[in-house]
């Protein structure tokens, strides 16, 4: 277990016994503990034993907060649920269908992982109408001049609507300790101040939105940023402006893919080869192979391909 500030933590999930590629965020108070992004259920026993370590158990777990459905963020909620019951779930209101009748979203993820879906991310089980608290992320109602707010962990956390990666991703923020916890919206950084690069898989990346999303999340002032993939980062502005370029600069790429002769698979490669040389420029081979755990390249050019191409680009 790793603190972040007074009563919020994180903890190393070991996906597939690779440390730093996905981290949970623990918030806890008096009044319970709250999990952001739980991670997929093939990780499940590593969660509950970090929790014992850290003199928490699963029962203690009151509230699931989720920034998008993805199911290495996402995977282990009705699991959890199905063993406690009493959880209270917070996602984006057109992420929770899928959450309560995950048969598409599984489909769609065996069509890309194939035979490794099990080894990857365990089961995906249902999660009951009644345990879920749908969010949309906009202005308050009743105060139209700040965002959604919402209570978990012992603190009051405001909610926003952070699409880009995911048309349902949301981001939270703890004013109170500084922490933006953003899912994927602020990209992949698999060490401190290391290389920020935006993950990219269908089916609906959509460039202009993410960047609106990084704005507002900077709105915020954060004094930390932490991502799913992997953990605190700071300052926040550079971090968040390196976002933003390296997804212009791989949009960019995998626009030009598209104008290359040949096949999918040629043009595919093709920006393969280049984002590699990109990372290559900052990072050992061992730290790309990282980074494509966290994210595979060939699902980049996917989902940026198909944003082009919705275009009409």
């Amino acid at each position: 277990m790793q603190t972040l500030a007074a009563g919020v933590s994180y903890f190393d999930l070991n996906f597939q016994n690779r440390p730093r590629v996905i981290a949970t965020a623990v918030l806890h108070g008096v009044t319970g503990v709250a999990i952001v992004d739980p991670g997929p259920s093939s990780t499940l026993p590593t969660l509950r034993r970090m929790l014992e370590q850290a003199g928490m158990s699963m029962t203690d777990v009151t509230t699931v907060l989720l920034t998008h459905i993805h199911l290495d963020h996402a995977g282990a909620t009705g699991t959890l649920v199905a063993a406690n019951p009493t959880l209270r779930v917070y996602v984006h209101e057109s992420g929770a269908p899928h959450l309560v009748d995950p048969g598409k979203l599984v489909a769609s993820a065996s069509r890309l992982w194939g035979d490794d879906m099990e080894r990857l991310w365990g089961e995906v089980m249902p999660v009951p109408v009644s345990a879920i608290t749908t969010l949309r992320g906009g202005s308050d109602g009743d105060h139209p001049d700040r965002g959604e707010r919402i209570v978990a962990g012992g603190r009051e956390i405001e909610v926003a609507s952070t699409p880009g990666h995911a048309s349902h991703h949301v981001s939270y923020f703890s004013a109170e300790t500084g922490i933006a916890f953003v899912g994927d919206t602020a990209g992949v950084s698999l060490r401190p101040q290391g290389y920020v690069l935006p993950p990219t898989p269908p089916p609906d990346i959509d460039v202009e939105a993410w960047c609106a999303s990084l704005t507002r999340i900077a709105a915020w002032r954060p004094q930390t940023l932490f991502l799913t993939h992997f953990g605190p980062a700071a300052p926040c502005d550079p971090h968040l402006d390196e976002c933003r370029q390296h997804l212009e600069l791989v949009a960019g790429l995998a626009r030009t893919s598209l104008d290359r002769e040949g096949s999918d698979e040629d043009r595919q490669a093709w920006f393969l080869a280049e984002l590699v040389r990109e990372l290559r420029r900052w990072m050992g081979e061992e730290e790309v192979r990282a980074y494509e755990a966290a994210g595979r390249f060939d699902l980049h050019w996917r989902g940026l391909a198909r944003y082009w191409r919705k275009r009409g680009g």
